[in-house]
């Protein structure tokens, strides 16, 4: 099984599947690794990627929920429902916050290329999932992974 952790930068995708990984013994890969390098030094410059940018990203995460052996949980932002049909054959979990707090998650992060300008932007892009588990990130970590957990019967 697959599951994508989705939501716009600051929503706790890696934290959350780290953590999934960790209390389950699957296997988790943090999106953000796939981009080209083209990708990453356009958003460090504060420029949002459009969809021929995500083209090679998203056959890259394509490929790797193809050839999956066992639990595997992947980070990614997913915002539209064609990059998510890209990526069928994972189960989605999408990560959901209100502006106000994605915006402060996002203005104390330092590890990341990510400039908090862009938050708007993907916020703008967010085409909202339905019918896949939402989760509020106003719970904690922890409690996010317990219920991932619990709702696919890890």
């Amino acid at each position: 099984m697959v599951i994508v952790l989705m939501g716009v930068s600051s929503s706790g995708k890696s934290t959350v599947g780290e953590l999934l990984a960790e209390k389950t013994g699957g296997q988790f890969y943090d999106g953000d690794d796939f981009h080209s390098p083209e990708n990453v030094a356009k958003m460090k410059s504060g420029n949002p990627l459009d969809d021929e940018d995500r083209e090679s990203w998203l056959a890259s995460l394509a490929a790797l929920i193809w050839e999956a052996q066992g639990l595997t949980f992947i980070a990614c932002s997913a915002l539209k429902e064609k990059y998510r049909e890209v990526l069928s054959g994972a189960e989605f979990v999408f990560l959901s916050g209100t502006p106000e707090l994605l915006a402060e998650r996002i203005s104390v992060r330092t590890d990341h290329y990510m400039p908090p300008g862009l938050l708007q932007s993907q916020l703008e892009a967010l085409e909202v999932p339905e019918e896949v588990l939402t989760l509020d990130i106003a719970e904690s970590s922890e409690t996010l992974a317990d219920q991932v957990i619990q709702h696919f019967n890890l």
